[in-house]
């Protein structure tokens, strides 16, 4: 509807707009369905690693927790989503920050959360709605500005904007590159030597790299335990074809991100020129992969070695344990040793989505107090931004009820319009 509106803003032919249309639809399918792919090839890599070192606890997995929330909270989540793309749009077109938030699918899983956190507080649903929305709507906005300085730094280019959950996240990850890396040393300058040169190919870097990881957690648990999930093939196999499974879906993903990109980015600027003057697409992660191949696969696993240590962090301090988020550290820690190499090189990609990794360990320990006496104790969400929207609401909430969720919106609202008009005077000295 976008690439449609956009183009159709720009008086391009009927047939120009239906192939502009159809083709960023299909992209965003591509794109998604490389996802879903990723996703199932990295569900039984989770569960084996959770039997071969006998851990338990929380699992972090945003799509698990709205899953079980939607049937109780399905219509609030939906018109909470409705509000908030208006008041997007609203922001964007009256204030400094011109972003306008594509990634619907993370936008459904944040609105679940507001809805319960909303109804937990006592709200009836029409008021949930506005304030929800209202909430959601102002963040959609301000969090892409966050990190649109590192976004520039990886594209060159200042047209795409990102649209994640994980966006403070990504701004912890820069921000801690930027200050120990060394810029100077990019991971796509790492030197292969000519024996093994055929691994500079992405795919197969990939399928190498998750194959190695598959097979020792294949071993670890047990053929016994993989028989689970194997349908008979040999477990050794079954680990060498899922890791296979997990390269596909990255090829797939990002040939949807080529086919948004060429298609959106034009269409938008309809949007841009008519509806919100300047305005940038926000856009979901695997957009930034390829501008950094090797970095995506550097950051997935640093990422996740920094879930491993902030579990042994809650063993030693016996807290609630949060199991490592498999899918949550490969999206977020790719993204974030992308923007980590931006700014500060290999070290920069490690430092920066380890920190992020640790840091996303603790986001459902952060809401465990106003989410897990649901029934939901189980699953939580996994990303950087859930643990701040879900804080402000909820610890507001807890600590003074509904009046204290609306002061909380009224707070946020003013420091937007206050950091608006600072930007927008630095903005007009710098000209």
């Amino acid at each position: 509807m976008v690439a449609v509106l956009g183009l159709a803003l720009q008086k391009k032919e009927g047939t120009d707009i239906a192939e502009g249309g159809i083709k960023t639809f299909v992209g965003f399918l591509v794109l998604t369905g490389g996802a879903g792919v990723i996703t199932s090839a990295l569900d039984p890599f989770g569960k084996m690693f959770m039997a071969a070192f006998h851990v338990q606890g929380v699992v972090p997995n945003n799509e698990a927790f709205t899953a079980t929330a939607l049937g109780k909270y399905g219509s609030a989540t939906a018109l909470i989503l409705l509000v908030a793309l208006v008041v997007n749009v609203i922001l964007a077109r009256f204030s400094h920050f011109k972003y306008i938030y594509l990634s619907g699918h993370v936008m459904i899983n944040m609105s679940c959360m507001l809805a319960v956190l909303l109804a937990v507080a006592g709200f009836t649903e029409v008021p949930s709605i506005i304030i929800g929305g209202t909430f959601l709507g102002l963040f959609d906005t301000i969090m892409p500005a966050l990190i649109q300085p590192f976004v520039k730094k990886v594209t060159n280019s200042d047209e795409i904007a990102i649209a994640h959950t994980g966006d403070f996240g990504y701004l912890i990850s820069g921000l801690v590159a930027k200050a120990f890396g060394d810029p100077s040393k990019t991971t796509e300058d790492i030197n292969v030597p000519k024996k093994v040169s055929f691994l500079r190919d992405n795919t197969i870097a990939v399928t190498v790299t998750m194959a190695v990881a598959y097979i020792i957690v294949a071993i670890a648990a047990g053929p016994t335990y993989v028989a689970k999930f194997s349908g008979g093939i040999n477990y050794l196999i079954y680990a060498l074809i899922e890791a296979g499974s997990f390269s596909a879906g990255v090829y797939i993903m990002l040939a949807g991100v080529r086919m948004i990109l060429n298609e959106l980015i034009p269409a938008f600027k309809g949007i841009s020129e008519k509806l919100v003057p300047g305005a940038k697409a926000g856009l979901d992660i695997p957009i930034l992969f390829p501008f950094a191949p090797n970095a995506v696969i550097i950051g997935f696993f640093a990422s996740f070695v920094g879930g491993l240590v902030a579990t042994v962090m809650m063993i030693i301090f016996h807290t609630t344990i949060v199991i490592p988020g498999v899918v949550a550290h490969f999206m977020c820690g790719a993204t974030a040793g992308v923007i980590g190499n931006s700014v500060g090189g290999r070290r920069g990609a490690v430092i920066g989505a380890f920190t992020q990794g640790v840091a996303i360990s603790w986001v459902p320990i952060l809401l465990i107090p106003v989410l897990g006496h649901l029934g939901l104790g189980t699953a939580s969400f996994a990303d950087a931004d859930f643990g701040v929207v879900g804080s402000i609401v909820g610890y507001s909430g807890l600590s003074a009820g509904r009046t204290g969720i609306i002061v909380a919106l009224v707070a946020c609202l003013v420091l937007f319009f206050l950091a608006s008009a600072i930007m927008e005077k630095r903005a007009k000295a710098t000209k």
